[in-house]
């Protein structure tokens, strides 16, 4: 099993094959039960007339009640695009957000978000969504214009499924025919006992706390990032174009175990060091420590070891917001909504996406939750189609990964990688990282199953893909003996192409 996904589950607890997005209903006492299908004229009637009934029921504080999300981020965005091009959003679709801005591509307040001030920093409404995939802008205005209503600052605190209402925290009561449940994941703190709410450490999720850190670090002399996986390498790479003394520290033997080898951790640690950021491995945090003014001084390692630091950020994991639709189930192994490969919990009209959802992972026969946003974009584009079409094809995810750091001005190297696939097998390194460097992961059958590429060519880009969704089987002796990025990938690419000839 991939180390990268060490912890999904084996098994699928809703069957991938259903035909029907609207075929299973809930029997009470035994689980799901297949149903006859009603003919689509009926069930848009019967549609018809439960919204018609829900928006003449009295009591309800959201206007637009056929389809409420409930989330504000990457997922709420997509899926109200994919409501748009449907023709399906205008009067029809709520979004509840407990954020104060419309939702917007939550990976740049890791990246472009945290530059300094003189290196053109990210900042909305630059990156609402959809731009990350090169779509509209999706303003406030954009979903004024389009009938979407939003409401801030406003988290949802209670469900109710029976009577189809959620309640929100300042006791709006809101109607829905479908609910999306879009609520992402939250950060991993360290308890207040040892220091986790301290002024000066930040956790990173929305753009408020993007906002609290870019201040600390106008201020900060020394910084200390506590993780080594994607929150950590990505703000320790922010903080040293503020020139700043930054030290990363994690348990671990090397920066981003759950996918990088050692081989590859080590040229990334040995860039990061020509960087000015210092690494403290395989250790453990007893507290962080205030000073005299009460903000964070010092972090306090097991050890014994102490690390002054003005600034902290933690990036040690982040969990599920499954709060308060636990009713509709739960999967126990890999943490989130269970649902099946249309994104349907148990509850009939309830969906989950995004990373709250633990789905069918069809490529690899196996249940996992996904806590990205390519995969955020992907099931919301899926659901919703789900939803609104007759659309019956499960959804057929290929996991992948990507980070791009050292992107600020002056910088005197850029870096962008990608990974697809499953890093599971023997891996195959090729290139010396001057740029590039490729790696490939090769299971006991010969077979390709992942690859990962820095800074390569769109073209080089594009293979990444099709290579780890076919899985052909490689000469591994061919790959190991090749002369470069360009030889490797070529290999990798005659494989393919045999493949389909066979």
């Amino acid at each position: 099993m991939s180390s990268a996904l060490r912890s999904m589950a084996n098994t699928v607890l809703f069957s991938p094959s259903s035909s029907s997005p609207s075929s299973w209903a809930l029997k009470r006492g035994l689980g799901l039960r297949r149903v006859p299908r009603c003919p689509n004229s009926l069930g848009r009637a019967l549609r018809r007339s439960f919204v018609a009934a829900a928006a003449n029921s009295p009591g309800f504080a959201n206007e637009n009640r056929e389809f409420v999300i409930v989330g504000g981020g990457n997922a709420a965005g997509y899926a109200a695009r994919t409501f748009v091009e449907h023709g399906m959003a205008d009067g029809r679709l709520c979004i509840v957000s407990k954020e104060a801005v419309a939702p917007y591509e939550r990976p740049a307040l890791t990246k472009g978000y945290l530059f300094p001030p003189d290196k053109k920093p990210a900042r909305l409404p630059g990156f609402h969504t959809c731009v990350g995939s090169s779509g509209e802008r999706q303003t406030p205005e954009w979903y004024t214009e389009h009938g979407i209503e939003v409401l801030y600052q406003d988290p949802v605190v209670a469900f109710d499924g029976q009577k189809q209402t959620v309640t929100t925290t300042s006791g709006k009561i809101l109607k829905y025919g479908s609910l999306i449940v879009s609520t992402g994941c939250e950060a991993a703190r360290f308890p207040e006992k040892i220091g986790g709410n301290l002024p000066g450490v930040h956790y990173i999720r929305d753009v408020a706390d993007a906002d609290s850190l870019v201040s600390s670090l106008g201020r900060a002399k020394k910084v200390a990032v506590i993780g080594g996986g994607y929150i950590g390498m990505e703000v320790a790479a922010a903080a040293a174009g503020w020139n700043l003394d930054t030290t990363i520290i994690f348990p671990e033997d090397h920066i981003m175990p759950r996918l990088f080898t050692p081989s590859l951790a080590r040229r990334y640690e040995e860039l990061y060091q020509q960087n000015g950021v210092k690494f403290m491995k395989g250790v453990l945090i007893d507290k962080l420590e205030a000073g005299a003014g009460g903000r964070v001084a010092n972090v306090i390692l097991k050890n014994g070891s102490v690390i002054e630091a003005d600034t902290v950020v933690v990036g040690i994991g982040a969990k599920p917001v499954v709060s308060p639709f636990e009713a509709v189930g739960l999967n126990n192994s890999v943490g989130g909504i269970q649902v099946d490969s249309h994104f349907r919990t148990s509850l009939p009209g309830v969906f989950a996406v995004g990373d709250v959802a633990a789905f069918p992972l069809k490529i690899y026969n196996r249940t996992a939750r996904v806590e990205h946003v390519d995969h955020a974009r992907k099931s919301a584009q899926h659901c919703v189609r789900t939803l609104l079409t007759a659309q019956t094809q499960p959804y057929d995810y290929l996991p992948y990964f990507y980070s791009r750091v050292f992107e600020y001005e002056g910088s005197t190297r850029k870096i962008w990688w990608q990974f697809y696939g499953d890093n599971v097998g023997e891996t195959i390194e090729v290139g010396n990282f001057d740029p590039k460097v490729a790696t490939f992961w090769i299971d006991s059958d010969s077979r390709l199953k992942g690859v990962f590429l820095e800074s390569g060519s769109s073209e080089e880009v594009s293979l990444l893909p099709q290579l780890a969704k076919a899985q052909p089987l490689v000469d591994k002796a061919k790959l190991k003996s090749a002369s470069s990025i360009e030889d490797a990938l070529e290999i990798a690419r005659s494989s393919l192409k045999a493949g389909s000839a066979v």
